[in-house]
């Protein structure tokens, strides 16, 4: 299967954590990218985190400090661990692989979207 699989979403109030898993088997030592996107309802879809094959890993602003991705090339999977979760952070979550980290997007082509998992934070 080429379609990552995420899990782990699930609804928390604010100030609480989740955790959320990707497992990618296909790009099991490869040297794609691996990353966390979200969109809100309305809203385009965004840059959460990625983790490059060497282990490089670019935030998103809004979450520095708060979130914390992690990947294991062997396992081939991706974690998402976020903290402090407020309202602004709900949405569909979904892990993807990237041929190029920043080169993104639903259709764009060797870029592998995961189905997505919710996340929703209330007030």
């Amino acid at each position: 299967q080429v379609q990552p699989v995420e899990s782990g979403g699930g609804s928390v109030q604010a100030g609480g954590s989740l955790r959320l898993s990707c497992e990618a088997s296909a790009f099991k030592h490869t040297a794609y990218c691996m990353g966390w996107f979200r969109q809100a309802p309305g809203k385009e879809r965004e840059e959460v985190a990625t983790v490059d094959f060497d282990g490089t890993t670019t935030y998103a602003e809004s979450v520095k400090g708060r979130f914390t991705v992690s990947r294991d090339n062997a396992k081939a999977s991706l974690t998402l661990q976020m903290n402090s979760l407020s309202p602004e952070d709900t949405a569909m979550y979904y892990c993807a692989a990237l041929r190029v980290c920043k080169e993104w997007g639903p259709d764009l082509p060797y870029n592998y979207w995961g189905q997505g998992t919710q996340v929703t934070v209330s007030s």
